[in-house]
């Protein structure tokens, strides 16, 4: 029996080769699925980076030494910034899976005092710990640069601004992408056709770009099985074209690996081997895909695919494009086509158009994300934003963004025709995201990860010192096609400071003048005026306290209804809120009031499903809440002093006992009835009219609620309850308030400008808070205030 036991105790060796298996095939499923949404634009890249490097005065170089000195440039290039910086270093400060400049941002914000909206409560940073990475901000040492930061408003308003700045560089990565991508592509056709002049060329890459953009709306889903193929096979091409180039035009190649070359470059060529820099680093581009694309796959997964596959065929096709020029010196504008063998010039020159549009894809789609991001932090107008997938969070489609990039494109097209002048373009906006992905990680390895100042400033010069030489050969050429991403950005980081400069003025003009809690005593339970039957949500930007929003309707229109739930949808400084979570749930004043807070929270990558019923969560959420209080009440262990005091409601474990949903009719005949009888006849067929004409209402799942016969309530508790069931059988209505700021008369010039002009600009041609909440418009109330800043 003992030596049964014992057997029985083993790990079962059979179960963990399954495991294993199961592990590791996952792994080479996400690996193999990251090629074409990561990879695309950095493995196109090898289509115009000679062109570019060689376009300046460094083409009267003509012999063996500089071309070994370009290719150990590159090489050690692409060492240094995608395979050290990022896949050993970066893609290791995931923001709980997510990456990109704004999680970064996200992390410093969650332990550290950097943001400049004050509406982040302590209960945001109490999620479960799944969100915290063992890291919490209470545990985080206090550093005097820390604190420094922290006090001083104007370093926080600034590292906002880098963070702005590195965004509006990758949406110029997604106007600059599919240009130079498509146009290099495309320019392969002269090599074969000769007498085919630049317009042509121009006008074949403007069709495939407005091909390219008017498919956005369909979604990556439907080809993506069509990526990573596409990529793959491109790698493969380029890299065993890579080795027949290196065996057939130049073995000795390999030497330039040696760093020796780098030294004798500059030695040689000078002031031309540094401006000739600007074209070299767009051998990287595309590597901050990489991170920015984490959060649809794994740090393990992007690894893999980048050492095991990547990283060697790109050497490979660079040393074979290399050994290809060292001998034909004089094909160097269009030395990738002229590389390959004539038997299958064609099929590469269809694989690499392909392919240019998958790196055209993946762009646009990261500049999708970053807008998102932007959009959920308060840093962007509201725009439309539709998931183009049930299953990939990540693929979003936003039509305005989507044909804006696509008027640029073509404008920079058209206007460009030239591949090096979008290259230098390009370069800039590249290097300039790196450049503050490798600031902000400075202060990850402080501040989140807890390391040495030391280990943050070694990070900080080495790699900014490399990419700030980069940086400067690229701002040299900005009177040749740079400028171009730097309009670009001022232009958006311009639109997305003020926006959140109005957005926060107004917030801290909502917090300054809130409903104090003694007026409301003072109005007494029924509030001084009618309460009629049903649900009241007041909708608003505070955390805390009663908005003013409120005194003004109940001022010009005294009635409002039974219950009152003040709900503040907020985003919250973590990617995912895990749904048992999202909810925070608070009562104001006492309980006679029937007044309620509501908090829903959701990270800047969640998805506000419209299938999940607001309505009813949020019934059962303060159903919850009532018997929790009363049972904390009942065991002494409620403080009754703590104002505003607000609980996690967790949906998913509890509430259920709490009151039993009952589905309604077939046709939800029950439920409506129930609505229509506190409602006169004329409200009844108005709403009727109105289902009519919007079907979807009528799809929306219609359940009654019902308190469990088998549950022993305290009486308050079962009058509470029963009330609260009663009004939302009674319906429930959607009070907005659309506040209108404008700039005080004694304001300066630029305030008023940006308020009163700018601001207000945006706000009248960006969505309405109405649609992007999915309110049903027969239910909803908006109420207009002005608020003088």
């Amino acid at each position: 029996m003992d030596e049964e036991r014992a057997m029985s105790s083993r790990p079962n060796v059979g179960d963990q080769r399954v495991d294993w298996k199961v592990k590791y095939s996952q792994l080479f499923l996400l690996a193999y699925q990251s090629f074409g949404v990561v990879y695309g634009d950095l493995s196109t890249s090898p289509l115009y980076v000679y062109k570019s490097a060689f376009s300046g005065k460094l083409h009267y170089y003509k012999d063996e030494e500089t071309i070994f000195g370009v290719l150990s440039l590159i090489f050690w290039t692409t060492t240094l910034i995608p395979l050290l910086k990022y896949v050993l270093i970066v893609l290791s400060a995931d923001d709980n899976g997510e990456g990109g400049t704004f999680a970064l941002y996200s992390l410093l914000c969650r332990h550290a005092k950097f943001s400049l909206l004050p509406n982040q409560q302590a209960a945001d940073e109490e999620l479960s710990t799944y969100y915290r990475n063992g890291h919490t901000s209470r545990n985080v040492i206090s550093s005097p640069l820390k604190r420094f930061l922290e006090k001083h408003k104007k370093m926080r308003t600034c590292l906002l601004l880098i963070v702005l700045f590195g965004a509006s560089m990758v949406i110029g990565d997604g106007v600059l992408t599919p240009a130079i991508s498509v146009l290099s592509s495309i320019s392969g056709l002269q090599v074969r056709a000769r007498h085919l002049h630049d317009g042509a060329v121009v006008i074949i890459a403007c069709i495939v770009l407005v091909g390219l953009f008017a498919l956005q709306h369909r979604g990556t889903q439907k080809v993506a099985f069509m990526f990573a193929p596409v990529v793959i096979l491109w790698l493969l091409c380029i890299g065993v074209i890579g080795l027949y180039n290196i065996i057939h035009w130049n073995p000795s190649i390999y030497h330039a690996l040696s760093p020796v070359y780098i030294y004798k470059f500059f030695k040689r060529t000078g002031k031309d081997g540094w401006i000739s820099l600007g074209g070299i680093l767009l051998s990287i581009t595309g590597t901050e895909a990489m991170f920015a694309d984490l959060g649809h796959f794994t740090n393990a997964s992007i690894r893999v695919a980048f050492v095991g596959f990547i990283y060697p065929c790109l050497v490979l096709q660079y040393m074979g494009q290399a050994a290809f020029i060292s001998k034909n010196f004089s094909f160097v504008p269009i030395s990738f086509y002229e590389s390959i063998p004539n038997s299958v010039f064609w099929p590469v020159f269809v694989i690499a158009t392909l392919a240019a549009i998958v790196a055209s894809q993946a762009v646009i789609s990261a500049t999708f994300s970053i807008v998102k991001q932007c959009h959920a932090m308060g840093c962007f107008p509201r725009v439309k934003i539709v998931h183009t997938s049930r299953w990939i969070y990540g693929q979003i489609y936003i039509p305005e963004i989507n044909w804006i990039l696509m008027v640029l494109c073509l404008a920079i097209t058209i206007g460009f025709r030239d591949t090096t002048l979008i290259g230098n373009a390009y370069g800039i906006a590249c290097m300039a995201v790196m450049f503050v992905t490798t600031g902000l990680m400075a202060l990850v390895i402080m501040f989140v990860w807890q390391k040495s100042v030391i280990y943050a400033l070694l990070f900080l010069l080495f790699f900014g010192s490399i990419e700030g030489v980069y940086l400067s050969s690229s701002v040299m050429k900005v009177p040749q096609g740079g400028w171009v991403p730097l309009v670009l950005s001022f232009v958006f980081m311009f639109i997305m400071y003020v926006w959140h400069y109005g957005t926060r003025r107004k917030y801290l003009f909502d917090l300054q003048n809130k409903v104090s809690m003694k007026w409301i005593l003072t109005l007494g339970p029924s509030l001084g005026i009618v309460r009629v039957p049903g649900i009241g949500l007041i909708y608003s930007e505070l955390v805390t306290g009663v908005p003013a929003i409120f005194s003004h309707f109940v001022t010009n229109l005294p009635a409002f209804h039974q219950v009152l739930v003040f709900v503040c949808v907020k985003s919250v400084p973590v990617p995912f809120v895990p749904p048992e979570e999202r909810y925070l749930i608070g009562r104001i004043g006492p309980k006679a009031y029937r007044m309620y807070r509501c908090i829903v929270r959701y990270g800047y990558k969640d998805v506000p499903k419209d299938e999940d019923n607001f309505e009813n969560q949020l019934v059962m959420s303060i159903a919850e809440f009532i018997q929790m209080e009363a049972e904390e009440t009942s065991s002494g262990s409620y403080d009754s002093s703590l104002d505003g005091r607000m609980a996690v409601i967790r949906t998913s474990e509890r509430s259920l006992s709490r009151l039993v949903i009952r589905e309604a009719g077939e046709n939800g005949e029950d439920q409506l009835t129930t609505i229509r009888s506190s409602k006169s006849e004329t409200l009844q067929s108005l709403q009727s009219l109105y289902e009519q004409e919007s079907p979807s209402i009528t799809r929306r799942r219609q359940v009654r609620f019902e308190l469990p016969q088998q549950e022993q309530y305290d009486s308050h508790v079962r009058d509470e309850l029963l009330a609260l069931v009663e009004a939302k059988h009674a319906g429930v209505a959607y009070v907005m308030g659309h506040s209108y700021i404008k700039a005080r008369k004694t304001s300066s010039f630029i305030k008023k400008f940006a308020i009163d002009v700018a601001y207000s600009f945006l706000r009248k041609n960006c969505r309405g808070p109405a649609v992007a909440l999915n309110i049903p418009h027969i239910s909803l109330i908006e109420v207009g205030m002005i608020y003088y800043v």
